[in-house]
């Protein structure tokens, strides 16, 4: 039995939105100094909604919080991180104009910022932390990864007791994972913190969490010591049935004819010269460490990087410089950020799925067929299996799975050739990612050539053909995904020597 105290307690924690949805229907929760708490949950569970009340974006229509054993009502997140909870978001608040350490600092004003024991507290968590950040340097330069450093440096620095990171490794790779691991287990163990852990990776809520807290339907279907669970049974609590697996499938060589050259294809400081040919319905993945140079290497096929030189044609057919170019081509890219780059957020559903081909979709090319571009998109809804209340609903509403489907739907089109996917299933649930990756299979199966960046080996494991190692802005290893396993991948892309294959496939979780 636990003996500590709760720090904080959700006592049939429920919240009805204005228009009438339920996103939450009473939770119930206990959160402890001195432990780690992990929260799952698929995507439209309640999860997003219950951080928001936790950190005073919203706040309950039913229920109560209970914080060091007093009830509270906090209507502003400053209510929140006054009291000593302080929240890391998935998609991080940063402002990019303003360096490293004006970011953390934000909340300090004026002179407090220029102070010089400041600047050495602060280089001081930074040095907890393990990772080299510039605290002059811009955050608008800095990768996604690590902004999601900066932002637990930021955390850090408020002296929270509660500390609440909503998916903190989504899009990390293996080391910088290992790295956010190391700095909760010090948090919890070494300086009583309590953190409430939400991730979508089940094998590391199993390895970090003390106990566990799934939500479905906006109610907590399980509440256990983690140390009673396994993935397995993690994931039949979320879905709330047993999820089946998907495992590598023992594909035949690809011998479809050649769709894709990628010819010295390079970027300064950023991506070594690349060589690349494709197959039609080949898939091809990326992998690497943070910053190894797999967004470079995507952005620059799609003529995103206005520094990169090197040639890539489709069927033969030079391919322009920029992203105009590339879409007339057939290139499509899914990014990283589906937040900043995926969708327009102020357009609702069937706007964002048809924009991309919105010319087909019009009269002489000028005018639009809002009833053809609502055929269109809910035409998409019904294939993804897009969870929304109708085409009209705003993307930013949707939960993270079902808008990262909607940022895929705009490109399955008749004209689209190659698909390019940042990190596709960056921090959404075991059965939207099965979704996505079933879907991703399914266009190569038709003859789409994808290539697929992503830090979850067992992803490019189970659905590649192929699978380039980046270093440094350079490929230094490409093999038959049927060669390797998930160890030797860890092994390539950290620069340790690798052993003869014997590959055991792996079930995908």
């Amino acid at each position: 039995m636990v003996s500590a105290p709760p720090l904080l307690s959700c006592e049939g924690v429920a919240k009805r939105f204005p228009n009438g949805t339920v996103a939450l229907k009473g939770v119930d929760m206990t959160i402890r100094a001195g432990r780690v708490h992990g929260l799952l949950g698929a995507n439209g569970a309640g999860k997003s909604t219950l951080i928001k009340i936790l950190s005073g974006a919203h706040f309950a229509s039913g229920g109560q919080l209970v914080w060091r054993g007093d009830a509270v009502r906090w209507r502003r997140p400053i209510d929140a991180k006054r009291a000593g909870v302080a929240t890391i978001q998935q998609h991080v608040p940063l402002v990019p104009t303003l360096s490293v350490l004006e970011n953390i600092l934000l909340d300090t004003g004026g002179w407090w910022r220029r102070r010089r024991d400041e600047r050495q507290r602060i280089a001081g968590l930074i040095n907890r932390i393990g990772v080299g950040l510039d605290l002059d340097g811009s955050v608008g330069d800095l990768a996604i990864g690590e902004r999601q450093m900066v932002a637990i440096v930021q955390a850090l620095a408020s002296g929270a007791d509660l500390v609440v990171m909503d998916e903190p490794t989504a899009s990390l790779a293996a080391r910088e994972r290992e790295t956010v691991y190391r700095i909760v287990r010090q948090l919890a163990r070494d300086e009583s913190k309590a953190v409430l852990f939400v991730s979508h990776f089940l094998d590391e809520i199993v390895a970090l969490t003390d106990e566990v807290t799934v939500l479905r339907d906006g109610r907590a279907a399980l509440h256990a010591e983690t140390a009673s669970l396994d993935e397995a049974g993690l994931a039949a609590a979320i879905v709330g049935k047993e999820v089946v697996q998907l495992a590598r499938e023992h594909r035949r060589p690809v011998a479809g004819t050649e769709v894709v050259a990628i010819t010295r294809l390079s970027s300064p400081g950023r991506l070594a010269p690349t060589d690349l040919r494709l197959r039609a319905g080949e898939v091809i993945g990326l992998a690497g460490m943070l910053g190894a140079g797999r967004s470079e290497l995507l952005h620059a096929i799609f003529g995103a990087d206005p520094q990169a030189v090197g040639s890539v044609s489709i069927h033969g057919k030079p391919v322009g410089r920029t992203p105009e170019d590339a879409v007339r081509a057939g290139i499509a890219l899914v990014p990283e950020d589906r937040v900043a780059q995926g969708y327009l957020p102020q357009m609702p559903l069937w706007q964002n799925v048809t924009l991309p081909q919105l010319a087909s979709h019009s009269i002489w090319g000028l005018i639009p067929r809002p009833t053809d571009e609502r055929a269109r998109a809910a035409e998409a809804v019904d294939r993804l299996g897009i969870r929304a209340p109708d085409v009209d609903a705003l993307v930013p509403e949707l939960s993270g799975g079902n808008a990262q489907k909607v940022t895929i739907a705009k490109w399955l089109a008749a004209g689209t050739r190659l698909l390019l996917l940042d990190e596709p299933t960056a921090g959404i649930d075991v059965g939207a990612r099965t979704d996505i990756l079933r879907l991703v299979r399914a266009l190569a199966d038709d003859g789409l050539p994808v290539i697929m960046a992503s830090s979850d080996y067992k992803e490019l494991l189970a659905i590649c053909d192929r699978i380039l190692v980046l270093r440094d802005g350079e490929v230094v290893a490409e093999r038959n995904a049927d060669e390797l396993d998930e160890a030797m991948l860890v092994l390539l892309t950290g620069g340790a020597p690798v052993p003869t294959p014997s590959v055991q496939p792996r079930p995908l979780p």
